[in-house]
């Protein structure tokens, strides 16, 4: 899923499929997972990028979405390495397939980073503020990247490139 602001297109990013196999098995901390039924539902799915709903089968894993890319990239992230809470199916599911930019109606912060994995700097998005958070974001072009973070605990949401 793509989404074009200003004539640039944009690609949100849930974690990969192969990423959440190996996760639902033992996360980035090194814990096993304990997949649980989410009686109230509301839980931000970073599989499919989407909430919960009541009943489902989720479980709370730790990721560390820096230290992956820059595995996959050749790089060593340094002191920005980190992991982090989040929450994801318990079984497989379909990915995200939505339409439009998830989690776009809560502020929101937009974080940058470069090709060698160093943070550029951050900017606070607004309700509704993503699309030029984007814009400023990529009309740097040394940013390689951004990760959409929760303002409430700083959690990791998304990843979002530039084609």
């Amino acid at each position: 899923m793509t989404f074009t602001a200003n004539d640039v297109t944009y690609v949100p990013r849930a974690i990969p499929s192969g990423t959440l196999d190996g996760l639902r098995v033992v996360d980035d901390a090194g814990r096993g997972t304990e997949p649980f039924t989410d009686e109230e539902g509301g839980a931000i799915l970073r599989c499919c990028l989407r909430r919960s709903a009541a009943g489902e089968r989720i479980a709370l894993v730790s990721y560390a979405p820096l230290r992956r890319w820059a595995a996959g990239a050749g790089v060593d992230p340094g002191a920005y390495d980190e992991q982090g809470p989040v929450f994801v199916h318990a079984g497989g599911c379909a990915g995200f397939a939505g339409d439009g930019l998830p989690f776009a109606r809560a502020h929101r912060a937009v974080r940058r980073y470069s090709a060698d994995g160093r943070i550029l700097g951050g900017a606070l998005a607004g309700v509704g503020g993503l699309d030029a958070a984007f814009r400023d974001a990529f009309d740097d072009p040394d940013v390689a990247f951004v990760h959409v973070r929760a303002v409430e605990y700083g959690c990791f949401l998304y990843e979002v490139r530039r084609t």
